[in-house]
């Protein structure tokens, strides 16, 4: 009995589900492109995919109708920089395919095989509002850690939006462990192993010659030429202002290069050349202390002074177990609202921190046309929340990832069920499913 139990559940969870065509009507409308919300507002979803989004949205003839009554509407958080489907219990090895350390590989690993889309994680995430992650692997034995990728939390089996999106590395002090002890090899490391992969793309034969004690592998050298060539944005982790304007300072060698600084805590102390250099950044809000000799800058008004420069800022949660609770970044979002309202602070207003953990994190993945707004093309990542998504209390009441509707239970919630009410039973509630 409990085999074909188990055996139905894996069967409905192949099957995702299909797609709604549903407007959702009388909403506080958030667009998610940093303009205010739209009382009143309407969005219409078909085929998984927005059609319209706004005031005064007629409803198409057969489209089902959810009146939102009033509440907030807005397109499903993206979690600017998490290790999502990599990790289920941090501390269990077997379960945890974040970092590869042993490897002969760096460049060239590719997260994607090694995602768990049934992870526990997932539906935890999904359940406070985030619908989209963008997922970079934690390190491997070289400076580059390896291709990361863009993933929905869907509650099915095909987790992958986009594949190979991103190649991650760090620098400061932890790619200078990687590169040797300093940022001098740090720095020439990554120069020479951008060189070694543009030689590869000019005569690949001759990397057959190098052999395994190479400086790069093939499948390292095939990646890097991707982020040479502009065609895979480079995600760097950086802290300190003097590294950052280093960082800035590659794209002379390799003017091609599409820049994400991940981190930036000293970032507001070198806004305007990070500004000129139209390089968009991913901040923490809560890397606020000098916790190293990298981050003696440090400051909550980093994302807000960032803002004012004319930076393209998002803000995520990493540092701060960017597997499991990825939903705080609407409460670190909502922070900088509230630093608004402090003499000294710098913070931003509510429409700037939503699109900061919506269409801004698209945006410095190179998706910006296909998710985080309600923008008329964009995949159907819907929310409904039951009070200001920024407060630390809220939560949705419904989600939609691709136009299906996802539940919002999870594996804690079933636990709480089962044992909230223990019964004596023939087996122990653990096997019974």
């Amino acid at each position: 009995m409990i085999r074909a139990l188990m055996l139905s559940a894996a069967a409905l969870i192949a099957l995702p589900a299909a797609a709604q065509d549903i407007a959702i009507t009388n909403a506080k409308l958030v667009i998610g492109d940093g303009s205010a919300p739209i009382e009143g507002g309407t969005v219409v979803v078909r085929g998984g995919k927005v059609v319209a989004a706004g005031a005064r949205i007629a409803v198409p003839a057969g489209v089902e109708t959810v009146d939102a009554e009033g509440r907030y509407v807005t397109p499903g958080i993206v979690a600017a920089f998490s290790r999502v489907g990599l990790t289920e219990v941090d501390a269990v090895s077997g379960s945890n395919d974040r970092s590869a350390p042993r490897t002969r590989f760096s460049a060239g690993l590719d997260i994607a095989p090694a995602l768990n889309p049934m992870g526990s994680p997932i539906a935890v995430n999904r359940a406070a509002g985030v619908t989209r992650a963008i997922v970079a692997p934690g390190g491997s034995s070289n400076l580059f850690a390896g291709q990361g990728a863009v993933v929905d939390l869907g509650d099915d089996m095909a987790m992958v939006t986009r594949p190979r999106a991103l190649e991650y590395v760090a620098f400061g002090e932890d790619g200078a462990a990687k590169a040797g002890g300093s940022r001098a090899a740090t720095f020439l490391l990554f120069r020479e192993q951008l060189l070694a992969a543009r030689s590869y793309a000019r005569n690949s034969a001759a990397l057959a010659e190098w052999g395994n004690d190479a400086m790069i592998q093939r499948a390292d050298a095939e990646a890097l030429v991707r982020v040479i060539d502009g065609a895979t944005p480079l995600f760097v982790r950086v802290d300190r202002a003097a590294d950052i304007l280093n960082v800035l300072g590659l794209k002379r060698d390799f003017p091609a290069l599409k820049l994400v600084l991940v981190g930036a805590t000293e970032g507001w102390l070198v806004a305007p050349q990070i500004a000129a250099a139209k390089v968009p950044v991913l901040v923490s809000p809560l890397t606020d202390l000098p916790g190293s000799f990298e981050r003696l800058g440090a400051t909550q008004s980093n994302a807000g002074r960032m803002t004012a420069a004319g930076i393209d800022v998002s803000v995520g949660v990493f540092d701060d177990d960017d597997a499991h609770k990825m939903g705080y970044a609407t409460q670190y979002a909502g922070n900088l609202v509230g630093l608004t309202k402090i003499p000294g602070a710098s913070g931003l207003s509510w429409d700037q921190a939503f699109a900061a953990i919506s269409s801004a994190p698209a945006r410095a993945v190179g998706m910006g046309d296909r998710i985080g707004s309600l923008k008329p093309g964009r995949v159907g990542d819907v929310v409904i929340w039951d009070h200001d998504p920024l407060e630390l209390g809220s939560r949705p009441t419904a989600v939609w990832i691709d136009g299906k509707r996802q539940s919002l239970t999870t594996r804690q919630d079933r636990l709480r069920d089962r044992y909230a009410d223990p019964v004596e039973g023939s087996l122990p509630n653990a096997y019974d499913w």
